[in-house]
Order: structure tokens, then sequence, then C-alpha cells
């Protein structure tokens, strides 16, 4: 594990932003499409994932039709109250709050706002940011690299006392998950799409972009929850999402 200090405190709190509900055709299955946010005891506001393009808010069908994501699924439910701002919001936050932006991984329900918070590091993995677009999906590729300072990792890395940033390729070249130590809930792992949802262990992994590299993490991360006793949340978890406690409401 590096230590690379880039935040003056130790995580406080932890919430999931909903940026709102999509069908996938395979299975079918519905999947909340979703962010976070940590802050820490400086006063510090750490963003992770900022949902679909803002074009899926305006018109969800126009912008589904002009980046052919049809034929992978649909969305459901995509509201202004789904917008980076308006979950901030419900944290009392607005964009010049953030501290520091982490991008877990490069595909559209992940990266729409990317470019939206000017002066704000992203942290993200190398081997990621090393591809000539991001990834937004197999469909195409038509988003280029914001101007950012980025900061780039390439392995397990502690960003802060109680926050370690785990590098899980499989899903993606450059996936992302976390593991959080807070003061009431203790240890808690954010797989983010390194594990979609407790199912894909069994089924394999299958359609990863490295399914034997999917596979080796996810059995990594499960095996670190095990061993810490912590509560896992997943990246898209059809059967957690209704349930799962989300802004305003914080794991602390």
């Amino acid at each position: 594990m590096k230590e690379q200090t880039l935040l003056k405190g130790k995580p406080v709190s932890f919430a999931i932003l909903d940026y709102g509900l999509f069908e996938v055709h395979s299975g079918p299955r519905t999947i909340g499409i979703c962010g976070a946010l940590v802050s820490t005891d400086a006063g510090e506001h750490v963003l992770i994932d900022t949902g679909f393009p803002p074009k899926y808010i305006a018109d969800s069908e126009a912008a589904t039709r002009e980046d052919g994501l049809g034929s992978f699924g649909r969305v459901l439910s995509l509201t202004p109250a789904n917008s980076v701002d308006a979950q901030l919001a419900l944290l009392g936050l607005a964009r010049n709050d953030i501290t520091l932006m982490i991008q877990s991984h490069t595909h559209i329900d992940h990266l729409g706002e990317m470019g939206g918070f000017p002066g704000v590091p992203i942290l993200i993995a190398a081997a990621e940011r090393a591809l000539p677009r991001p990834l937004y999906w197999t469909g195409g590729q038509p988003m280029a690299w914001p101007e950012a300072e980025y900061i780039e990792i390439v392995q397990d890395t502690r960003i802060a006392p109680g926050f370690d940033v785990l590098l899980c390729p499989g899903h993606a070249p450059g996936q992302l998950a976390f593991a959080l130590d807070l003061p009431q809930t203790g240890a808690l792992i954010f797989t983010s799409d390194a594990i979609s949802r407790a199912s894909e262990i069994d089924e394999g992994f299958a359609g990863s972009w490295d399914v034997p590299l999917a596979i080796h993490h996810g059995a990594r991360l499960m095996t670190l929850a095990r061993e810490q006793g912590a509560r896992v949340i997943y990246g898209h978890s059809p059967e957690e999402w209704p349930t799962l406690r989300k802004a305003p409401r914080t794991f602390d």
C-alpha cells in the first residue's frame, strides 16, 4: 500500500449519490447509477464519479439515440433531481466545496461531469488515463479528456488515514474501489464496478474488459471485507439499491 497524502483530515462521513435508474437489457436488471461523497474532519469533500452526461437529463431518449446506447439498455429515470448539483445540495454542498474528484473508471454512467469542476484535481488510475479517450461505452468514445490536474495512481494508495483507494482492474483497465474507516460505521468498502452486484461473483464477471483480472480483484475485495468485518456497498446492485441509504442520509 502506497501512502500519498492528498487530504488533511480523516473521513467522517460517506454518502451515496443517486444519479438515476437504468435498465440493462441483459437479465434484464434495473440498476441504480451511483456516485459517492466522502467528507473529512478537516472540512474536505471528495466526489467519486458524476453519473451520466447532462444531456441525458435534458432528453434521455435523444441522448441514447445519439450515443447508440439503446443496444445495451435504457434510462428509466433521470431527472434534474439526479444531477450532480442537486445531489450535492442534499448534503448542503455546491461545486466549489469539492476538494478532490475521483474517477472510479470512465464508463458513460460515471464520467458525465468529469470536466465540470475546473481547478479541482482528478484522481484516476494511470492505466485509465493512458487511454486515448475515456471509455464512454463500447458503442463509441466521443468524449475527450478534460483539461485538469490528474493525479495518477498505479497501485493501492492511502490518500488519508482511513481512506484507501484500491486499484482493481478488470471491469475496466483502471477500475478503482474504496476502503474507508468511519467513526461509527467502522470499515466500509465501496466496490464501485469492481463488483457491480453480489451475483456477479458467481456469474464469473462475464463481459468484463479482463475477466481473469475482474475475478481476481473481486475475490480480493471480498477477502478484505471479511478480514475487516466491513460493510460492502456494490456499484450497481438491483437488490441493494432500493433500500440503500442515500443522500442526504450518510454513513458516519
